[in-house]
């Protein structure tokens, strides 16, 4: 096992949830190929930010990827902190879920975030299937079964407005074991806190999801195109009409972070198209709240 991981238990473990410890998290997208060297250099470079770890994506928009678990054992070993598995039902059959399981534990993993997977594009549905022997509250149960501290993902669908079919489906997921649950990206208070309310009755922290804007054009890709995410209209348009739009969303950022304080356990952050640099100046007043 890696001994080098900071932490033997779970940054997610209750007990920090019941000490009202604010947890911080990075999503990270494994590389399109066999060399990590340039991602985990990015992630060591975050050493003196507050951050409890690292969110690892599994082939994210049903694109191959870097093995995330392989990932996973090389964040831990350079950074001393600890990596989240993400785990999907779309990309292994029950054995070779188990066996992921499994593997995790034995290279020192804590988190597993179980999660259906995304949607195979139609366009390659003619050479890629996706599996779905089981259903995402199997493979939670399977994963708590393994000993392995156990998260879950809370899409409302906005574009469908799902909130209360989510709802029941997290509700389903926490009688199957899930401990926790992070959301889709919210840009505003009035999304964050109809979120927090809902989910009020469910003993599991909910941590908030959040991906900072780069440009106009990338807050109506997100709007528009990309499920599960709605960027407000008042939003987009401070995005366009911002003169630096990258300052503007990291503003908007430090300001969902501000509210993921007041209303959830925790925050991940999810820097788009690998820009780890703008973490700092998000991250900065973090500092402050420290323990």
């Amino acid at each position: 096992m890696l001994t080098e991981t900071a932490d033997c238990g779970s940054f997610f473990d209750t007990s920090l949830m019941n000490s009202n410890r604010f947890i911080t998290t990075v999503e990270v997208v494994p590389p399109a190929g066999s060399d990590p060297a340039p991602l985990l250099d990015a992630l060591a470079s975050l050493a003196d930010l507050p951050v409890d770890g690292f969110s690892v994506a599994t082939n994210p928009v049903a694109k191959s990827r870097m093995s995330a678990m392989a990932l996973c054992a090389l964040i831990q070993k350079r950074t001393n902190r600890q990596a989240l598995l993400h785990c999907t039902i779309r990309d292994h059959n029950i054995i070779s879920l188990q066996g992921e399981l499994w593997g995790a534990r034995a290279l020192g993993l804590q988190t597993v975030m179980a999660a259906t997977g995304d949607f195979v594009a139609l366009g390659d549905r003619a050479r890629t299937t996706m599996v779905k022997d089981i259903n995402v509250y199997d493979l939670v149960t399977m994963s708590r079964d393994s000993g392995l501290y156990t998260g879950v993902v809370f899409d409302t669908h906005p574009e469908k407005k799902g909130l209360g079919q989510a709802v029941r489906r997290l509700e389903k997921k926490r009688a199957a074991g899930a401990q926790f649950a992070v959301t889709q990206p919210v840009y505003d208070r009035i999304s964050a806190e109809q979120l927090a309310n809902a989910t009020a009755h469910i003993d599991i922290p909910m941590i908030l999801g959040i991906l900072p804007l780069r440009t106009p054009r990338h807050a109506a890709f997100l709007h528009e195109k990309v499920a599960g995410i709605a960027v407000p209209r008042h939003v987009r348009g401070q995005m366009k009409n911002a003169a630096d739009p990258v300052s503007e969303g990291a503003r908007n950022a430090r300001d969902m972070l501000a509210i993921a304080r007041e209303h959830f356990a925790g925050a991940c952050l999810m820097p788009p198209f690998d820009h780890y640099e703008i973490l700092p100046g998000i991250l900065r007043d973090q500092q402050l709240h420290l323990p």
